[in-house]
């Protein structure tokens, strides 16, 4: 695959110092995401996937190391870029579908777009037609509390694809879910995948998952220990 690299870091750690408590989470992490690549991380709780998830996602910052997202160094830019590089470059997912219940699935899907400055319209219309696209178009006037979980978590799917991602990065996305409705998530993630060239980073501990990514990587005790 000569595609090119959406996302990377490099000697990637992270410690936390909390009175005597002291923990180096993450020992030097390497890793590489390609344009369209799907990859998993498994792992045993504890291991460091969550937490190399939001260094990779620019939602904390490494102790050491580089992550470099669409050829963009995060430690290298300001809040405010980052903030717009994120909603640009990345899209998230997580177990829990982390939806605003007071607003309409319609209005949490476009949010992305408004946060980016798109008009109200622009970002109504383009979130109108992923949620068809995701099998929600007969729920778009709903509250999340008036889905079901497996509804919630692809209204969810659609929120991190609607601004046309790089990579998505996507935290047990099917870990709350019964195996259909699982099924159902991750057959939309492959089309969405597909067709829209999205990479997927997700960490998940269901091996079945894992095994329909292009690649597999193992964390033991803050490191990638195999591939």
């Amino acid at each position: 695959m000569n595609n090119p690299t959406i996302l990377q870091c490099t000697a990637l750690t992270k410690r936390f110092v909390q009175g005597e408590i002291d923990v180096t989470v993450l020992k030097g992490v390497e890793l590489n995401i390609k344009a369209g690549e799907r990859v998993a991380i498994m792992g045993a709780s504890g291991s460091g996937k969550s937490t190399l998830l939001h260094l990779l996602g620019g939602l904390e910052q490494p102790t050491s190391g580089e992550v470099i997202l669409d050829g963009v160094n995060l430690n290298s830019i300001s809040a405010t870029k980052l903030a717009k590089l994120r909603n640009q470059s990345l899209g998230f997912i997580y177990q829990f579908h982390h939806l605003l219940g007071e607003f309409t699935v319609l209005e949490n899907v476009a949010m992305p777009l408004l946060i980016g400055n798109a008009s109200i319209k622009q970002a109504q219309q383009q979130a109108e037609q992923l949620l068809v696209r995701v099998g929600l178009g007969h729920r778009l006037l709903h509250k999340p509390g008036e889905l079901s979980g497996g509804e919630r978590q692809r209204a969810a799917v659609a929120r991190a694809l609607i601004n046309r991602p790089k990579c998505v990065l996507a935290d047990e996305p099917t870990g709350n879910l019964d195996s259909k409705t699982a099924e159902q998530i991750y057959q939309l993630m492959l089309e969405l995948n597909q067709e829209l060239q999205v990479s997927f980073l997700i960490v998940t501990h269901d091996p079945d998952l894992a095994a329909r990514m292009d690649n597999v990587l193992h964390m033991e005790d803050g490191l990638i220990v195999s591939a």
